[in-house]
C-alpha cells in the first residue's frame, strides 16, 4: 500500500492510533509492539510501546513482547494487529467474557484460527518462549499446548454482526473499501 500499515491514513488518524483509541474504550493498558527499528505514529501517552527480541519471528514473537511488557497485575490480554480500523469495541469486550477458566480463547471460522483477535492469559508467556526456543512459530503449536477456547461466529454475531473486527487489510481495496464503509475518502 506504499506506507506501513501502522502509519497509513485512516480519516483523521493513522489506523495504529484508530486501532488503539477505539481498544482504549474498553482495555486499559495498552501495550504496542512494534519491529525494533519500526516507527510509528504518536500515541497517547499512557500507551506503552515495546519491540520485538527477535526479528521476522511472526505473531509468537510479537505475544512474548507484549505479555512480558504488561504489569503485574494484568491477568489477560486481547491481540489483534494495527490492521484491524473497523475493530468493534465490545467484541473485545465479548472474547474476555468468553474466556472463562480457559488460558486462550481464540475465533475460529471454518477451522481457520485467528490468532490476532484473541484474548491470552499472561500465564501462557512460558508456552510461547518454550515454542519461540524450538523455532515452532505457528500460534497453532499454542492452542494445542494450553487450554483453548475455540470462538465460533455465531457466538459473536450479537456484538459485531458482521465481524468487521477479523477484516485485516492487506491490499488496496481492502484499504478503500474499509474507508469506504467507515464513512471516509482516500486522501
Amino acid at each position: 500500500m506504499g506506507v506501513p500499515k501502522a502509519t497509513l491514513p485512516f480519516g483523521p488518524e493513522t489506523m495504529l492510533q484508530r486501532v488503539v483509541r477505539l481498544l482504549g474504550t474498553v482495555v486499559s493498558p495498552i501495550v504496542v509492539v512494534a519491529a525494533r527499528d519500526q516507527s510509528l505514529p504518536e500515541l497517547p501517552a499512557d500507551v506503552k510501546i515495546t519491540h520485538d527480541e527477535r526479528e521476522q519471528r511472526g505473531p509468537l514473537e510479537g505475544l512474548r513482547a507484549g505479555l512480558k511488557a504488561l504489569p503485574n497485575s494484568v491477568d489477560v490480554a486481547y491481540i489483534t494487529s494495527c490492521d484491524v480500523p473497523l475493530l468493534v469495541p465490545a467484541f473485545v469486550v465479548r472474547m474476555v467474557e468468553l474466556l472463562g477458566d480457559h488460558d486462550i480463547a481464540v475465533m475460529e471460522i471454518e477451522g481457520f484460527p485467528h490468532p490476532l483477535s484473541a484474548v491470552y492469559r499472561r500465564d501462557t508467556l512460558p508456552h510461547v518462549e518454550a515454542l519461540l526456543e524450538k523455532d515452532r512459530l505457528r500460534p497453532v503449536f499454542l492452542f494445542d499446548a494450553v487450554r483453548t477456547r475455540r470462538v465460533r461466529p455465531e457466538e459473536m454475531l450479537a456484538v459485531d454482526p458482521q465481524l468487521r473486527t477479523l477484516r485485516n487489510l492487506n491490499t488496496r481495496e481492502d484499504y478503500l473499501a474499509a474507508l469506504s464503509e467507515a464513512g471516509y475518502q482516500p486522501l
